[in-house]
């Protein structure tokens, strides 16, 4: 084992450093969230608008991963302070040590929390996995899929769900959906959609052969289904017109009908069934509201659809290879990283290859 040295805490140190800017618009965020949530205090009920509750949930969030920057940032430096000492025993060295390789593992966390700044990463997230090519194999592959995503729920404190599984046949599963809750559930597990490749000697192979199994992984956020539909009145023309009738003394001469277009949509309902204006204008807003909320399950649908992979559980489209024969080794294709310990991730140490990919992902997005 590496001895620790004073450089490996500094770096670490300018690890989390690197991020400073982005803590400061944090700070300034909280301020700015702030001044609105003031806005709401002359409102009746703004505890109950949903507005206001978003407001007090992205605040809560900002300030405690500032709160986790700032204190474990104190943690190096203290540890930097006590490594500097001269004279240190045994036993301090080995305090030192654990407490570096504790504080490894909460620079990753926190960076893996400031790299998470898309749309849905604080949702929870359905985790589909479906056995590919391989038989037996894959379906045994795909149970150790399962149980490493389980593992790495228990250990990161999030509540892991099984929400359907279909066994396999003689090992393993054929599929399985499952749910994983939490803050910042999706964001963790995103890095985790693709093919995943292993090799290995077959354990259900007389010979023992080399074997080649692959398993998908879908990763989907969990949207909340409940669809709020607020019509506010600039969003809509109203127009009444003369109904149609049978003409006499039956002919409708008041302007009774009434036309609404719901102008961000293009969704227009008319109503000119009623005598009264009134009734019919009634009648028109509740038909657009059912129109808008099947506009809207259609678009959540449509999203949904989006985040699922078309690809196959086959050679040519894995995200990620695990090797544990002739050597051992897991590689990520898409960010190069290389881990040897296949047993830690296998057991769920996820962390290091999470946040080599949200890295990756960010760098990609700033050269484009």
């Amino acid at each position: 084992m590496n001895t620790l040295n004073i450089k490996d805490i500094r770096d670490l140190k300018e690890k989390l450093e690197k991020f400073k800017n982005l803590i400061e618009n944090y700070k300034n965020k909280i301020s700015q969230i702030d001044s609105k949530i003031n806005d709401f205090n002359n409102l009746i009920n703004f505890e109950v608008n949903k507005e206001y509750q978003i407001l007090i949930k992205n605040k809560k969030n900002l300030e405690k991963i500032i709160a986790n920057y700032e204190k474990t940032i104190q943690e190096i430096r203290d540890l930097e302070d006590i490594f500097e000492l001269s004279n240190l025993d045994q036993d301090l060295r080995k305090e030192i040590n654990e407490n570096y390789k504790v504080l490894q593992k909460k620079v990753d966390n926190i960076m893996i929390e400031l790299l998470l700044d898309e749309e849905y990463d604080a949702n929870d997230c359905i985790l589909v996995i479906t056995a590919g090519a391989g038989g037996t194999d894959a379906q045994d592959w795909a149970n150790m899929l399962y149980r490493m995503y389980y593992n790495w729920a228990n250990k990161n404190g999030f509540r892991f769900s099984i929400v359907d599984i279909n066994l396999g046949n003689e090992a393993g599963i054929k599929s399985g959906t499952f749910l994983i809750s939490g803050e910042n559930a999706y964001g963790y597990l995103k890095s985790e959609k693709g093919v995943h490749r292993l090799v290995r000697n077959s354990p259900f192979n007389a010979q023992n052969k080399r074997h080649t199994s692959f398993a998908l992984v879908e990763v989907i956020p969990k949207i909340d289904d409940n669809i709020n539909i607020e019509i506010k009145e600039d969003d809509l023309k109203i127009e009444t017109f003369k109904a149609g009738g049978a003409g006499g003394q039956h002919a409708n001469k008041n302007e009774s009908a009434v036309r609404i277009t719901h102008l961000p949509t293009g969704i227009t309902v008319t109503s000119s069934n009623e005598r009264s204006q009134h009734k019919n204008k009634e009648i028109a807003l509740k038909i657009l509201k059912s129109r808008l909320y099947d506009f809207e399950l259609q678009k959540r649908i449509e999203k949904i659809e989006s985040f699922k992979t078309k690809q196959q559980a086959a050679w040519g489209n894995q995200i990620r290879n695990y090797i544990l024969h002739p050597y051992k080794l897991i590689k990520d294709l898409r960010t190069n990283l290389e881990i040897y310990k296949v047993e830690e991730v296998l057991n769920g140490e996820l962390n290091p290859l999470i946040l080599s990919y949200l890295l990756y992902k960010k760098l990609l997005n700033t050269n484009t």
